[in-house]
């Protein structure tokens, strides 16, 4: 008896000292196989970063789309072709029994019969009111040319493909419980693949992640037609990678995940620490579009874009319920943030709002046509010195918090410093007694070279710029 006790401890002891030489082994190839992705990246965001980045706020404005605000229903382009891509159905087909309608409750109108749930936008005929929303929406044939929404990305984003070159991969599960391994059919099997992909959705679903869901470059995820939530549980991480769109869902109720194996490409699975919280973060990425998201109620923010991303277009989003909405760049001493580049469109930052709409480290913010009807603290803040211009926005100051009617913030810096940063306002519309504070050459001015150059609409055409903002109760064979 004692012989057996002995062999045990002596069993345990050995598998204690083998034990850190498997981990150190094993973090010594997660740091080698990240720090190559790092550098890789690094390289992405010097191709990806532009020299002369009003020539991009030109871009935004030029001729390839209208940028009046007539709400007129668009017609369909008969003379186009439908995709030739073949939709293929991969992995089980089978759903979670478990799933629920996600389609919101249902009122009765007098003699209107049922409606749609209070959120719903969708009221009337279709109109398209932007300029992004008017190059692919209201068109009954829209499912039948989903790659065609590359073409409507502008801004900083403008040149990000997604997954347009691959084939549709449709998601059929809503489940995630292998992080490792993860089952053909669900959202966390499609995003690690190697190739482009454009991922749909067959039903509406509810994901709960158990772990952050790392995707990998070239991936488009549409939810167009379905109504999808990503909720209670991790977020969304885009770390070293390059076009990514993300299009269509609902994100909210975000919390921390503990980290452990998990599996970020086809060929590569490793440790990972734990996470904050954030609905999306883009770490060291570039040529990412964010369109029509709703998002709410994250741990920690709801987007954060930091570590050298760049080339990024986050556009008719609804952000709601939260404190810390967008981070862009989260360190002082990062000065590779120097090469951000963002524009932030057609946004809708709503109730429950309290700061950060975006706060900028370095870099360059294009901030054009949002809504800002709420914030507790401020709505546009920022350190290091970050270029910000503020084109046709409306905001609106809190009526029962006077002290908190300026727009701007700026951090870690005295008055003779921020003086110098360019923060400029043009065309936008206060009310409630709000404030922007400008900073920088008086006579700054962005000069638009470009030729049938569209300039920003001004603030007071907000509402209507911003009105489909969120994620969008789009149907197959309906306009969406």
């Amino acid at each position: 008896m004692k012989m057996v006790r002995l062999l045990k401890l002596m069993f345990m002891f050995g598998i204690a000292c083998l034990i850190p030489t498997i981990q150190a082994n094993n973090y010594s190839e997660l740091d080698e196989y990240w720090s190559k992705r790092a550098d890789e990246a690094r390289e992405f965001t010097l191709q990806a970063y532009h020299s002369d980045p009003y020539e991009v706020v030109d871009h935004f404005h030029e001729r390839y789309y209208d940028n009046s605000t007539d709400v007129t229903e668009t017609e369909e382009d008969s003379d186009e072709k439908p995709e030739d891509d073949v939709i293929e159905m991969v992995g089980n087909e089978m759903m979670n029994s478990t799933r629920r309608s996600l389609r919101g409750k249902k009122v009765k109108v007098k003699g209107k019969g049922k409606r749609k749930g209070k959120w719903s936008k969708l009221k009337g005929p279709c109109t398209a009111s932007n300029p992004i929303d008017k190059c692919w929406r209201c068109r009954a044939n829209w499912a039948k040319r989903r790659k065609n929404l590359v073409k409507c990305v502008r801004g900083f984003g403008h040149r990000t493909i997604g997954g347009k070159r691959g084939r549709i991969y449709v998601v059929t599960s809503n489940l995630d419980n292998d992080m490792v391994n993860p089952r053909p059919g669900t959202l966390r099997h499609a995003v690690i693949q190697k190739e482009p992909l454009w991922i749909i959705f067959k039903n509406d679903m509810s994901i709960r992640l158990s772990q952050e869901l790392m995707i990998c470059s070239f991936k488009t995820i549409d939810a167009r037609g379905a109504n999808v939530h990503i909720a209670h549980g991790a977020g969304i991480t885009m770390q070293f990678v390059r076009h990514v769109i993300i299009h269509g869902l609902h994100i909210h109720h975000i919390c921390q995940s503990n980290g452990g194996m998990i599996r970020d490409s086809q060929e590569h699975c490793g440790v990972r620490t734990r996470a904050d919280g954030d609905g999306i973060s883009i770490y060291g990425s570039s040529r990412i579009w964010l369109d029509h998201i709703s998002m709410s109620k994250c741990q920690d923010g709801l987007i954060d874009a930091i570590v050298g991303s760049t080339a990024i277009t986050i556009s008719n989003s609804h952000f709601t319920h939260h404190n810390d909405v967008m981070l862009l760049g989260a360190q002082n001493d990062n000065e590779g943030d120097k090469k951000m580049q963002v524009t932030v469109a057609y946004n809708h930052f709503g109730k429950g709002l309290v700061q950060r709409m975006p706060r900028i480290r370095w870099g360059f913010v294009h901030v054009v046509n949002n809504d800002y009807t709420h914030w507790e603290l401020y709505a546009i803040g920022g350190s290091q010195a970050p270029t910000i211009l503020s084109h046709g926005n409306r905001f609106i100051a809190p009526p029962h918090k006077p002290h908190y009617r300026e727009v701007t913030k700026r951090d870690y810096a005295p008055e003779h410093e921020w003086k110098h940063w360019n923060w400029r306002s043009e065309k936008d519309m206060f009310m409630n007694g709000a404030y922007f504070r400008q900073s920088g050459n008086p006579h700054f001015k962005c000069d638009h070279t470009r030729k049938q150059m569209i300039k920003p609409k001004h603030g007071i055409a907000v509402s209507v710029l911003t009105k489909y903002a969120g994620a969008l109760d789009c149907r197959v064979g309906k306009r969406c």
